[in-house]
């Protein structure tokens, strides 16, 4: 679907460029704010050649991914598995770019590589060891920071292999529109399970239910008393729940799970903001039912990749499964859509445009 030019990097190696960045401006207690990041010109960058014996490489940004993680690195927190983002430095993320220039071997100019990389429109980038090129397969590059790539794999990997599902199975998905929980709704329909998710607006709902092949959906932020709402869609209960938000729709979800029923947490993004998160109130159900409820990372599994874009690329292409992508354009945007993950108001995968390649 998209082609790249060569002779376009040849074009821009040798120029002195303004660089566009995103800042993060300080740490925060709650929800973040497009004002907790600032827009700046960065120092100018002279795009000749990355430093010889640096490994690393130059690159041109062409998509950025805003993911709800991304708000655990703006608090003043190390005990997490990534470290917090440093004030007055260009914030980052998963990305999609182009490689202008490289003194690492594996690493070619006009390579299309995805993986960690600044939220700004050129990057030197030191750390190559998780760097993937993209494969020449007919995919919306863009793809590769959603379907194809964290998002995409955490469904896979949690799905398959936290889950542990079986035909049949009852799965309920939370955040079901979201990056993560479309792609689980739609491997736990394939797999044979009958499938139901919530989101926070009709439209949302509309969409699990038309496009994606969902069972049932429902508006959590409709629902009075949400063990009453799982209880209407599960009369029989839970098997599997696949939980994005963790809080009070968990609480509910453990009432509703059936003996030897599974819970894959990944997320939690309704307590991220909270410096004070809310306590769960029903784990004893974990032992009357013998549920198992285990977190994950999607980088526990990262030997599963191969397997995984061999079978969503193939799912895809047969038009088994269907991606919703929420794209901002330009760089500037980026505050701004990153801020809306955090009320719902992205429509799938929230993706920025930062240029043509």
């Amino acid at each position: 679907m998209e082609k790249i030019e060569e002779e376009a990097v040849d074009q821009l190696l040798g120029k002195t460029v303004e660089n566009k960045q995103i800042i993060f401006k300080g740490y925060i207690e709650g929800i973040p704010k497009e004002s907790d990041m600032e827009l700046k010109i960065g120092k100018k960058l002279n795009l000749e050649k990355v430093p010889k014996g640096s490994n690393g490489l130059l690159v041109k940004n062409l998509y950025l991914s805003c993911d709800p993680f991304m708000r655990g690195r703006m608090r003043n927190f190390t005990g997490s598995y990534i470290p917090p983002f440093v004030p007055g430095e260009v914030m980052e993320g998963f990305g999609v770019s182009k490689v202008l220039d490289s003194d690492n071997p594996d690493f070619k100019p006009g390579d299309i590589i995805s993986g960690f990389t600044g939220w700004e429109e050129y990057s030197l980038i030191y750390n190559t060891e998780q760097l993937r090129k993209t494969q020449a397969d007919d995919m919306p590059l863009s793809y590769h920071v959603g379907l194809l790539g964290m998002p995409g794999f955490t469904a896979y990997a949690g799905f398959y292999e936290v889950c542990t599902p079986k035909r049949g199975d009852y799965v309920f998905v939370s955040a079901a529109s979201g990056a993560v929980g479309q792609l689980v709704g739609q491997l736990a329909k394939l797999h044979g399970c009958y499938v139901i998710g919530c989101a926070g607006t009709k439209q949302k709902v509309d969409i699990l239910k038309s496009k994606l092949g969902f069972d049932g959906a429902f508006n959590y932020k409709e629902e009075a008393d949400l063990d009453k709402a799982l209880k209407r869609h599960f009369p029989e209960g839970i098997d599997i729940y696949f939980d994005n938000v963790g809080g009070s729709i968990l609480d509910a979800a453990l009432l509703n799970m059936r003996i030897h029923g599974r819970i894959a947490i990944c997320g939690m993004v309704s307590q991220q903001s909270l410096s004070n998160p809310q306590g769960i109130h029903n784990l004893f159900q974990l032992i009357t039912k013998r549920v198992k409820m285990q977190g994950f990372l999607q980088s526990d599994y990262l030997h599963l990749f191969p397997q995984f874009l061999e079978d969503v690329t193939s799912l895809y292409k047969q038009g088994k499964i269907t991606y919703l992508e929420d794209m901002n354009k330009g760089l500037e945007s980026g505050p701004s859509a990153f801020v809306g993950l955090f009320s719902g108001r992205n429509m799938g995968k929230q993706v920025i445009r930062v240029a043509h390649h």
